[in-house]
């Protein structure tokens, strides 16, 4: 990487993984057999800039390409993935105020007709959706290729804040074999607006406020996302802060609940939080925030806060706990086929009600000995346990309705977890559910110590502990959970690594 001629940005990686195997045991039947291929990775970047960094154009494209020794592979890993995009911007003044900015990109993997039959049905394309009307399962194909693309104006000085995009993802796009992707099949458009104050005032010394609107849509039309928000941030005289956010969100539909089935409405909510942090020049801060979710789909609230302790300008110790406390009236459970199901396209769609606890804590520490010698800590101890009830499948799509199990013509089984959508006189073949609830404990630690034996050369020892452990108990009891963590089989991982600078 580097500057070339002084205006060429430019950088490369490259990588090759070996193949890894593992040793499987099935019936009692020991094998050994490859689970990860032969892979090249390539990451290249170069930026050209024009006129005093007025304007600017670039490229980036990744390749990743994998050499198979077993073939069951194929159907599982893509055997190629490419991308390619080209980006760039130009200021619209001499003053460097107002900047225009966008990019677009284009991606292609291949694969085995299984494999690319499997892209397709998962969760970033949905392909498989029997109301979409823009996208159906190609169950011949042995590649997928898809574009995107984003242009955004934006406001870089002054007290004013404006900001404004619209991109798209289309729903063939995909590029999460050398990156990360949430999702497809995206139109999506924002506007922001807002002011700051940046000098000390009666009651500040530094204060912003904004305002945003925010929609998605999908390749078919829908609004999928709507979001009118607001922010502000304040900083008093005494150095404390606040800030708080209010978010507004209109009824929309989602393609993502019933996991490639039918489209869902997504009820309209309300979202709040609010946080505050004393001075943090002094040597001990805090720090406190919560919010709370108002839907007809999830009612939540969480609270977190921090302690931090600064003896010294070398010493730094962070304990941050939270806690949250969610009930989400449809969580996914499965999906049947039933050709009874005519309202659902053949199929139901099940979901429950499902009330969540979780507990976790964040503690680090940063203690410098010397320029040259320093240590760092970090640790999480995590408890997040569910409790489900109140099974139902989906009534009809494009709605929040769902048929309680149990009610109506309907039965269930609390003790079987058998469920019977129209009762025994009924032409539905009956459900065998199970029972989801969790009970889930982990504590992942590191430590690493840096040192500094000769200029430019570095020697790093670093520690890395993880121990969890998971149950079907729904029920939440902090003395019992905590101590199940402490007591829960560690994986510990110890590594050395060793830098050398020669100046050539």
């Amino acid at each position: 990487s580097g500057k070339l001629g002084g205006s060429w940005n430019v950088g490369a990686i490259s990588a090759v993984t070996g193949r890894a195997k593992a040793d499987i045991e099935l019936n009692r039947a020991q094998s050994r057999t490859e689970v990860e291929p032969l892979t090249y990775y390539g990451v290249y970047r170069a930026q050209k800039e024009f006129s005093e960094s007025r304007h600017a154009l670039g490229f980036m494209s990744t390749i990743v390409q994998r050499r198979f020794g077993d073939a069951r592979l194929r159907d599982e890993l893509n055997s190629g993935a490419y991308t390619f995009g080209l980006d760039g911007y130009t200021f619209l003044d001499e003053e460097k105020e107002w900047v225009v900015a966008g990019w677009a990109g284009m991606s292609h993997i291949r694969g085995t007709t299984n494999r690319m039959w499997n892209v397709q049905r998962n969760s970033l394309h949905y392909f498989q959706r029997p109301d979409a009307s823009h996208v159906s399962v190609d169950s011949t194909a042995t590649s997928l290729t898809g574009f995107s693309g984003r242009v955004a104006l934006n406001k870089q000085k002054g007290n004013m804040i404006f900001n404004t995009a619209i991109g798209f993802i289309d729903p063939r796009f995909d590029c999460s074999d050398a990156g990360f992707m949430w999702g497809s099949d995206l139109i999506n458009g924002h506007v922001i607006l807002g002011y700051k104050w940046v000098q000390p005032g009666w009651l500040t010394r530094h204060a912003e406020f904004h305002f945003a609107h925010c929609r998605s849509y999908d390749f078919d039309g829908n609004q999928t996302y709507g979001v009118w928000f607001h922010w502000g941030f304040l900083r008093f005289l005494n150095y404390w802060s606040l800030n708080y956010m209010l978010a507004y969100n209109p009824e929309v539909l989602d393609h993502g609940l019933t996991r490639g089935g039918p489209l869902t409405l997504d009820p309209k909510g309300l979202n709040t939080w609010f946080g505050f942090s004393s001075d943090n020049r002094k040597k001990l801060v805090f720090d406190l925030g919560g919010g709370t979710s108002d839907y007809a789909s999830v009612k939540s609230w969480n609270v977190n806060g921090g302690l931090q302790w600064k003896p010294t300008t070398s010493l730094s110790l962070r304990i941050g706990p939270s806690y949250s406390d969610r009930i989400v009236t449809a969580q996914w459970v499965e999906a049947f086929d039933d050709p009874t199901a005519t309202e659902t396209f053949g199929r139901r769609y099940v979901f429950a009600r499902l009330a969540q606890k979780t507990v976790s804590a964040s503690i680090r520490l940063n203690w410098t000995f010397t320029p040259k010698l320093s240590l760092q800590f970090y640790a999480q101890p995590f408890v997040s346990v569910g409790d489900y009830e109140e099974f139902k499948e989906l009534d009809r799509p494009k709605s929040y309705d769902f048929n309680i199990y149990g009610e109506g013509a309907s039965t269930f089984d609390g003790e079987t977890f058998i469920a019977d959508p129209d009762g025994p006189e009924g032409p539905a073949a009956p459900i065998e559910l199970w029972n989801p609830d969790f009970n889930f404990k982990s504590l992942r630690g590191n430590m690493v110590l840096r040192w500094e034996y000769l200029p430019g050369s570095i020697l790093y020892l670093v520690w890395t502990q993880n121990r969890s452990d998971v149950t079907e108990d729904g029920s939440f009891q902090f003395r019992r959970d905590m101590g199940d963590l402490w007591t829960a089989k560690p994986d510990n991982i110890f590594m050395i690594k060793a830098t050398f600078w020669m100046s050539l």
